[in-house]
């Protein structure tokens, strides 16, 4: 019986970086629970990551953000009726398609994510400040390169 090859240095590089990416992934679900607890002790992770995505876009419809999140119909229906219910999320008629619905986040929502995100940027703005910006371009063109994948 042979041994195992050893993996070549790129090899290792790459699981590595899978590694790292799990466990960023991992932290930003982490992040996403906290932050919708910050904004409302009921809501839901997705809630917050539905919140946060209308508050950036400043209104939507349903179906935009189903195809945006890559998220079941259905969720986005659920969550749409929690944010409501909690003031966050204001909901009318689309003039121009009267069967969907324009979603506009309340000023309060508007507050609220935008607390939230001013802390978690000011923490990313602290590790990253430290790295050389050649470091951070090449970091900006990995990602890229990994979300066009």
């Amino acid at each position: 019986m042979t041994a195992p090859e050893a993996p070549s240095d790129s090899d290792q590089a790459i699981a590595d970086v899978e590694e790292q990416l799990g466990l960023l992934f991992g932290r930003a679900r982490a992040l996403w629970k906290d932050s919708a607890a910050q904004i409302h002790p009921e809501l839901q992770p997705v809630g917050y990551k539905l919140l946060s995505t209308i508050v950036r876009l400043g209104e939507t419809n349903a179906l935009a953000l189903t195809q945006l999140l890559e998220t079941d119909k259905s969720v986005i229906s659920r969550q749409v009726r929690v944010l409501e219910d909690l003031g966050f999320l204001t909901s009318r008629a689309d003039e121009k398609d009267g069967r969907a619905r324009v979603l506009t986040p309340t000023a309060e929502a508007i507050d609220k994510v935008r607390a939230v995100r001013t802390g978690q940027q000011e923490r990313l703005r602290e590790v990253l400040r430290s790295q050389p910006v050649d470091d951070l371009r090449a970091f900006v063109s990995m990602l890229q390169l990994i979300g066009e994948s």
